[in-house]
């Protein structure tokens, strides 16, 4: 039998953040911290996303910069890529709930590649409106892959997630 080989594949931004109802300066993304979780349950590769034009630090302003992308579709330029994407079964796909889906950025990682055969698996951090659109969004994207029910995190919550985290994880086996 082949062995299967994953990927962490995520968005995360950390510094200025809306955290619990408050602005809060994060040392480390929220999304960013789950995928390291991931990693340490399932021994997965690493990729962090990242755009060429980084996002303002202040929380609101980058708030306004991500809508503006969404209302005109966007595909911001990412830094690098997946250099052997080829080589991974499973791709656990971490984003930020920005307006409701995605972060345009991580569409731009989605139509970077042929996901045909693979399983693609979900999660998002967020502060009360859950995976919004993103599952069926991924779906459009990748119709070729096989994309398992995500996981929905809140931001406050992440430090206390290794449970859900681990019963989510062990679903998608």
């Amino acid at each position: 039998m082949k062995s299967t080989k994953s990927l962490i594949a995520y968005f995360s931004r950390k510094g200025n953040n809306y955290l619990g109802g408050v602005i809060v300066d994060l040392k480390v993304g929220n999304t960013e911290v789950i995928a390291k979780k991931i990693q340490e349950l399932t021994g997965s590769d690493m990729f962090e996303i990242k755009t060429v034009k980084v996002y303002p630090k202040d929380y609101t302003e980058t708030t306004n910069v991500s809508k503006e992308e969404l209302r005109r579709n966007a595909r911001p330029e990412l830094t690098e890529k997946v250099e052997n994407m080829d080589s991974y079964d499973v791709i656990y796909l971490g984003y930020p709930n920005w307006w409701g889906t995605m972060p345009m950025a991580v569409f731009t990682f989605l139509e970077a590649y042929d996901f045909s055969g693979k399983t693609i698996i979900p999660y998002c951090t967020h502060e009360g409106s859950g995976m919004g659109s993103s599952e069926s969004d991924i779906t459009k994207l990748c119709s070729s892959a096989k994309i398992l029910s995500g996981l929905a995190i809140r931001g406050s919550s992440v430090s206390k997630a290794d449970k859900d985290l681990g019963n989510w994880l062990k679903r998608g086996k």
